[in-house]
C-alpha cells in the first residue's frame, strides 16, 4: 500500500472521506474503474469528480496526521473484491496519531 499510487477524490481542497465507527476513513482507489464505480453510487447524475494521485505512504504519513482525529485509509470501497482497510494503528500510521500507541509492547 505504501508504494502504491492511489486515486483520491477531492471536493474543493478536501479529500473525500467518511466517518465510521469513530474513525475518519480517507477513500483511495487503485484505478479509475474502481473510482468510477464508487462515484456512480455517491454522486448524483453525471457530475464529474476531480481526484488527485497520491502515494499510499503520503496518505498515511502526512494526510492522516493532519486530520486531527483518528483516521485511516480505505482502499477500493464499493468494489466487487471488497475493500482494504488500513486503520489508525501503530505500523500503519505514525505512532503519534495511532489509537493504540500506548498499548504496543505493554
Amino acid at each position: 500500500m505504501r508504494r502504491s499510487v492511489l486515486l483520491v477524490p477531492v471536493s474543493g481542497d478536501r479529500l473525500w472521506s467518511a466517518r465510521v465507527g469513530g474513525v475518519r476513513w480517507v477513500h483511495g482507489f487503485t484505478d479509475e474503474t474502481a473510482l468510477a464505480r464508487f462515484v456512480r453510487h455517491h454522486v448524483p447524475g453525471d457530475e464529474p469528480v476531480d481526484y488527485v494521485a497520491l502515494l499510499g505512504a503520503r496518505i498515511v504519513d502526512e494526510v492522516v496526521p493532519a486530520l486531527g482525529e483518528p483516521a485511516g485509509l480505505a482502499v477500493d470501497v464499493a468494489t466487487e473484491d471488497g475493500a482494504m482497510f488500513f486503520p489508525p494503528v501503530v505500523g500503519i500510521v505514525p505512532e503519534a496519531v495511532a489509537v493504540d500507541a500506548g498499548e504496543v509492547g505493554a
